[in-house]
């Protein structure tokens, strides 16, 4: 099995290229914030009660998310793997997401991050608020979301270098550029 972990400040380009990666390699492309808009969407009861802590740009408590996550990715039983977008963004996550992989016999293969100067990630993410009409990136939501990435997951980083699956990509240039990139990454895991 193939599982990635797609790392990086919010505005990095997770989305755009873990989609892209899923469908090149045939693997279930599974992103929390799009899970979670969705259950805020649908209003079911998780989603009434992420709905505030993402509109203030916080985390979503660990436990509902190790929660949806496993319930997630039981739904693909027999897939070639994952590529995770915007999980795990704690070590307790990370932990968790090692004890999940290890119940269902596999691992983590690679934990890719996608590298952006923080000019470009402001920029990128501002426009994306106006592009998608996104609530959830005005300006001070912003700040604060890349405030509590480097709080909260930036340690992860450690976390995932130790174990040697930590790679660094350079994020900017064209879409398809950064994504030969990560195919090259991905191709010579082992």
């Amino acid at each position: 099995m193939l599982n990635l972990i797609f790392f990086g400040p919010p505005g990095v380009g997770k989305g755009t290229q873990a989609a892209r990666v899923a469908k090149h390699y045939d693997l279930v492309h599974i992103s929390t914030g799009d899970i979670l808009r969705a259950e805020i969407k649908q209003a079911t009861d998780m989603g009434m009660i992420v709905k505030d802590i993402i509109t203030a740009g916080e985390l979503v408590p660990d436990d509902l998310l190790i929660e949806l996550l496993e319930s997630t990715c039981d739904k693909h039983k027999g897939t070639k793997g994952f590529v995770f977008d915007g999980f795990p963004r704690t070590i307790r996550q990370a932990e968790a997401l090692d004890e999940m992989m290890e119940r269902k016999q596999c691992k983590v293969s690679k934990v890719i991050s996608l590298e952006v100067p923080p000019d470009e990630l402001l920029r990128r993410l501002v426009n994306r608020a106006i592009e998608q009409g996104r609530t959830d990136d005005t300006a001070e939501v912003i700040k604060n979301r890349l405030v509590v990435y480097q709080k909260h997951t930036k340690p992860l980083i450690d976390f995932y270098k130790l174990k040697n699956i930590f790679v660094e990509v350079l994020g900017v240039g064209t879409i398809e550029g950064i994504f030969a990139s990560l195919c090259n990454v991905i191709d010579n895991r082992y």
